[in-house]
């Protein structure tokens, strides 16, 4: 992802007489925020804390999330939404065809007239292991927002514990792994059977996958903070991005 350039890239191209005084000062003062009314969209976030700003799309009218792209349309960087319908990126797609939807993490990577995607090696390291084949969406947002960020997370599915063998199988692969997101709806045991077998970062994830008492996720949420296997990092149901963005941080600090 190519980032909306930082102060110092704007005093860059000022020394070098790339840009005018006007256009430095212009530019500058819609560095930090952009208020659009309805939203006031964050440019200073990458360059603040090293992770560009995600949309959240679910909740967000149509016509607000077409406001904020038409102002992202005019920068040179990607950006992504999440939790987005697929009946409000079809519109989006129809309107900036570059765009791309996918269905199953109802995510959007939304690409400016004027992007160029830079070519980079994708850094290795991140698994994502889901308990049920019904938790894959949240699995697939987790992988977009690490491939946002030049991490490649591998994906391990449907190995949860009502067939304990199965995550077993695979334990010299997530032995290998650096930092691990698991996850896992119903009752969210996975995350505790995971932690106890390796040595690296354990992300929970728990998700609204379950019948009644698992009362939308809170059940798996509840197991995942009370898990034995300790030091166990538990994010928000349905959570994907969040627990991507940890990975993530995770990684960059080795």
């Amino acid at each position: 992802m190519s980032d909306i350039m930082d102060i110092e890239t704007y005093l860059l191209q000022y020394k070098k007489g790339n840009i005018s005084h006007k256009e430095l000062v212009k530019k500058l003062k819609e560095f930090p925020f952009e208020d659009l009314g309805h939203t006031k969209f964050d440019h200073h976030r990458a360059f603040r804390t090293g992770f560009p700003e995600v949309i959240f799309g679910k909740g967000k009218a149509l016509q607000h999330l077409l406001q904020i792209l038409d102002k992202l349309s005019k920068k040179e960087s990607s950006i992504l939404i999440t939790k987005l319908d697929e009946n409000f990126a079809k519109v989006i797609q129809e309107k900036y065809p570059s765009s791309v939807y996918n269905q199953i993490s109802k995510t959007l990577m939304f690409y400016p007239d004027n992007f160029k995607q830079k070519k980079l090696k994708q850094k290795k390291g991140i698994l994502i292991i889901t308990a049920g084949t019904s938790d894959i969406a949240i699995a697939e947002e987790a992988a977009v927002v690490c491939e946002l960020m030049q991490f490649h997370a591998e994906i391990l599915y449907d190995v949860g514990v009502a067939g304990l063998h199965r995550i077993l199988a695979n334990k010299s692969k997530i032995s290998s792994a650096k930092v691990i997101i698991v996850i896992a709806g119903m009752e969210g045991a996975l995350a505790s059977v995971v932690a106890g077998l390796v040595s690296c970062p354990v992300i929970a994830v728990p998700t609204s996958v379950g019948y009644g008492a698992n009362f939308k996720g809170l059940a798996a949420l509840l197991s995942m903070i009370n898990s034995c296997a300790p030091g166990v990092t538990v994010v928000n149901i349905d959570n994907g991005f969040g627990a991507a963005v940890a990975a993530v941080k995770i990684m960059q600090l080795k």
